[in-house]
């Protein structure tokens, strides 16, 4: 609920931003406060406090404080400022790592199964798999290549936008693209979906919801993070598309069933001969 308010502070009216900044700073306060003492605190009229719960798709305010009393025992602390000069390496830690743990679990609740199923169906009839990303997402895409190629699918990652552009218009139906963007505003990697999905290729979306590269994906796997990748390089946002490769990666070992066993074994006795002998159990 914390992180809904603040996603959608923009777009509240003067009056309702008040209230919404008051949750964001006291929300154990607005929990349990009656209507007209978080009227006061906030400065508008008790009327201002409904439309603000119902601006953020809550009945009332009974509506909201039962999903607000609901985030705020959820076992996750919403940190709601950015680490600061002051902070201790102990504030920093906690921070660092309830955000994202937040972040984490508000992916995984708001993930769509449905395009999770879709998504791994097409990874795993695909004939060939290309990972395309740019600056940090291009990293993610290396990751991804790494998980995939040991499930013998030929696969292969690009950061470069001219190779992986070019690469694109050489796809063919039965290839699939997985494309991997923060901000799903980079101009190069949509024209290479574009590209992609032109020579009959289908494109799976890790990124932004409503963002440009997601109304041009085939599906989409959305992740929504708080923070702003303008300013920094996304940190919380890499973590959330490392467990989404996870979850794709996983899905198809299942899809692909036993006869995948003995190959993972084979690589596996390919990579103990490569570690020194003794430290087995450590």
């Amino acid at each position: 609920m914390l992180e809904k308010i603040k996603s959608l502070l923009q777009e509240l009216s003067k009056s309702e931003r008040k209230v919404a900044e008051l949750v964001l700073a006291q929300p154990n306060f607005v929990a349990h406060a009656p209507i007209a003492q978080i009227a006061d605190m906030a400065n508008v009229s008790q009327p201002t406090v409904i439309r603000f719960c119902r601006s953020v798709d809550c009945t009332g305010l009974q509506d909201f404080k039962l999903r607000l009393t609901r985030s705020l025992v959820s076992g996750v602390p919403y940190v709601h400022s950015a680490v600061e000069m002051s902070d201790t390496a102990h504030d920093l830690a906690a921070k660092l790592f309830d955000n994202t743990i937040s972040s984490l679990m508000r992916t995984r609740n708001e993930l769509n199964p449905d395009a999770i199923e879709q998504a791994v169906d097409i990874l795993a009839k695909a004939r060939k798999i290309e990972f395309y990303g740019l600056g940090n997402s291009g990293i993610m895409a290396q990751d991804a290549q790494h998980k995939f190629f040991r499930l013998g699918v030929p696969c292969i990652s690009y950061s470069d936008p001219h190779i992986h552009g070019m690469s694109a218009s050489l796809l063919k139906a039965g290839d699939a693209v997985v494309a991997i963007s923060n901000s799903g505003r980079t101009i190069d990697l949509i024209r290479s979906v574009e590209l992609a999905r032109e020579a009959g290729a289908q494109v799976i979306g890790i990124t932004h919801s409503n963002s440009p590269l997601a109304k041009r994906c085939n599906v989409t796997l959305y992740a929504d993070t708080p923070e702003d990748p303008d300013l920094y390089s996304p940190m919380i946002t890499r973590i959330v598309h490392l467990v989404i490769i996870d979850i794709l990666a996983v899905g198809v070992a299942l899809r692909r069933g036993p006869e995948l066993i003995d190959q993972l074994e084979k690589i596996k006795r390919n990579l103990k001969e490569r570690r020194v002998r003794g430290y087995e159990d450590r």
